[in-house]
């Protein structure tokens, strides 16, 4: 999958790409999809700062530019949060605006289904990249896949899916241990396997299963 860069040759030909895929991705759902990727939309073509990976919009601002109330923009945001592909940056304070960042690796995984609507050459444009770094490490022993049942098993299937190399390497040896105060614990087969899940996959790890169950906040992954 290619990496989205703000800079070089190709950074004007990459964001296109991405623009491109989420229209495609708001194109294949209901109307409230479409609603919700258009507002994002227009945020970042009017916005956001690519280099400096930064949106920075109050939510007055947001709703002039929407048409709509500032009680919407808390709803469409909050949603846009939920689905991973708006994160916090700097928290406002004093009267201060947030500073939000996106998650474009997200935004290409969940728009991965509709590539194909745009056509081969987008596929194999967009798709045709090298992984990042995190996918390139791979543990010493693979370890052997561990069953799972309820919301752990529901997020594996996403995880799965979404890219089956990286779920057979760091994933599938994941043993859930329960849930507690709204957050999952999972134990993995060595420390060093829980370290790097911890520090390069928890992202993705989260989003997966607060999809699956909206009222666990975190993840943690603890080790032997």
């Amino acid at each position: 999958m290619q990496v989205i860069r703000a800079v070089g040759r190709e950074a004007a030909a990459k964001k296109y790409d991405l623009l491109s895929a989420m229209m495609a991705h708001g194109l294949a759902g209901d109307k409230h999809r479409q609603r919700l990727i258009l507002r994002l939309m227009a945020l970042i073509t009017t916005r956001y700062n690519w280099q400096r990976d930064e949106l920075t919009i109050g939510q007055r601002e947001i709703a002039r530019l929407w048409c709509v109330d500032e009680r919407t923009v808390k709803r469409e945001m909050a949603k846009l949060r939920a689905l991973g592909w708006i994160e916090i940056k700097q928290q406002g304070a004093r009267g201060r605006v947030s500073v939000l960042s996106l998650n474009l690796e997200r935004i290409l995984l969940d728009t991965k289904r509709e590539w194909d609507n745009i056509g081969p050459d987008f596929v194999a444009r967009i798709g045709g990249a090298q992984p990042e770094p995190a996918g390139n490490v791979v543990p010493l022993h693979r370890p052997e896949p561990v069953p799972a049942q309820g919301v752990w098993a529901e997020a594996r299937a996403r995880l799965a899916e979404e890219d089956r190399a990286l779920f057979d390497a760091w994933f599938a040896g994941l043993a859930e241990a329960g849930v507690a105060d709204g957050c999952l614990t999972l134990f993995a087969p060595t420390r060093f396997h829980a370290t790097y899940v911890q520090t390069h996959l928890l992202d993705r790890l989260r989003i997966a299963v607060q999809r699956c169950d909206g009222r666990i906040a975190k993840v943690r992954v603890l080790g032997p």
